[in-house]
């Protein structure tokens, strides 16, 4: 069993998160119990911040069994074809992260729709890389992944 691994998941544990913590490292301690973890380019550059230098970042994903994987063509494909979906749904509400649903927050000011861009490309990267190269994707964004990307097992 193949899992990669959201950032948000990692995060959690590196800095650490008072919310989410625990669940966070009870889907990487049972993950890692049941096979390899890895992540996409994406996840490696957005967790690169929280260490000084590559080298560090390195020695953590090597003490921690994390392994970097490419996502290739035919993944980042599937990435755009989802980021175009998105694209095309997008109509200026929220979207939950945990449930999907789709909400609207009006300026208490103006009463204009207040529109967020939620997602970017690199989202759809992680998604598309863990569909194409491992078996799940440890996530705490379920509703945008299951959304996007409904034949890739979440967090199970």
């Amino acid at each position: 069993m193949i899992s990669a691994i959201d950032t948000c998941i990692l995060l959690d544990v590196l800095l650490p998160d008072p919310v989410h913590l625990a669940t966070s490292k009870a889907l990487l301690d049972k993950a890692g119990a049941e096979g390899a973890l890895a992540i996409c380019k994406v996840v490696y550059a957005e967790l690169a911040c929280q260490f000084s230098t590559q080298y560090e970042l390195d020695a953590f994903l090597e003490a921690t069994g994390i392994q970097f994987t490419s996502s290739g063509r035919e993944s980042l494909r599937k990435a755009a074809d989802a980021w175009k979906v998105y694209l095309s749904r997008r109509d200026g509400r929220l979207q939950c992260s945990s449930c999907g649903c789709l909400t609207s927050i009006n300026c208490p000011e103006c009463g204009r729709i207040i529109v967020s861009r939620q997602h970017v490309a690199s989202d759809f990267i992680i998604g598309a890389h863990a569909l194409a190269h491992a078996d799940r994707l440890l996530t705490r964004d379920t509703g945008f992944y299951s959304a996007y990307f409904p034949e890739l097992r979440l967090n199970d």
